[in-house]
């Protein structure tokens, strides 16, 4: 005896609420998402093959623009620190800072510090906006006039007692005697480990890097 064939039906799924729930989820995303600013400072970083991450916690930078201009600047993070830092070259260097134009330094996000301490008070008395017009001439790192020196010892005397990541951020065109200023000013202070900031790229083909790694890839695929 034959079996009675059953008739097919097609299937139909209403997406409906499928997409609702998408559309909710990527309006979601989209508010909740917060973009990073733009730098204020362009800095073009030589390559290497590194894959560390720099630390974005309880940093202190030294940048090193592609003039050989050089600049301080603490991590957003730590309000506390950079408060301190500012009261001690305020007190050291007697500049005669008012609450307001320490509050700029410790409170404002990205904030960075690149003129001599004789031009400190009118840099800390601008507003954002002005600032945008300013042509900063750096914090001098020469033989004679290394005032790296004190801000060095400035964060290093607000981080006493906490790990504090030291690194620096050199254009690829900058020049040396910038680098060397930075660098004695990091020894007068003691603080001879930092972080060199690069660009990171992929290990040429063909080096011996590249084979180690290889090498590496195979034993733990297997």
């Amino acid at each position: 005896m034959g079996r009675a064939k059953l008739p097919r039906k097609s299937t139909t799924i209403d997406m409906t609420a499928m997409c609702d729930v998408a559309f909710l989820l990527l309006s979601f995303f989209i508010l909740a998402t917060k973009f990073k600013p733009a730098e204020a400072l362009t800095v073009s970083t030589p390559n290497s093959v590194s894959s560390k991450v720099a630390p974005e916690k309880d940093v202190v930078m030294i940048t090193i623009d592609k003039d050989g201009k050089t600049y301080f600047s603490v991590s957003d993070n730590n309000a506390q620190q950079k408060a301190d830092i500012i009261d001690q070259v305020n007190t050291e260097k007697k500049l005669g800072l008012t609450a307001a134009e320490k509050a700029n330094f410790s409170k404002n996000p990205s904030s960075y510090i690149g003129v001599p301490f004789s031009q400190l008070k009118s840099y800390l008395g601008k507003s954002a906006e002005e600032l945008k017009g300013v042509k900063l001439t750096g914090i001098p790192v020469d033989s004679t006039n290394n005032e790296m020196t004190d801000w060095i010892h400035a964060a290093a005397t607000a981080f006493q007692g906490t790990k504090m990541n030291l690194l620096v951020k050199g254009d690829d065109a900058a020049k040396y005697p910038s680098f060397q200023g930075v660098i004695q000013a990091f020894k007068k202070n003691d603080q001879m480990k930092f972080q060199m900031v690069t660009n990171p790229v992929a290990v040429p083909q063909g080096t011996e890097l590249w084979k180690t790694n290889m090498k590496e890839g195979t034993k733990g695929a297997s």
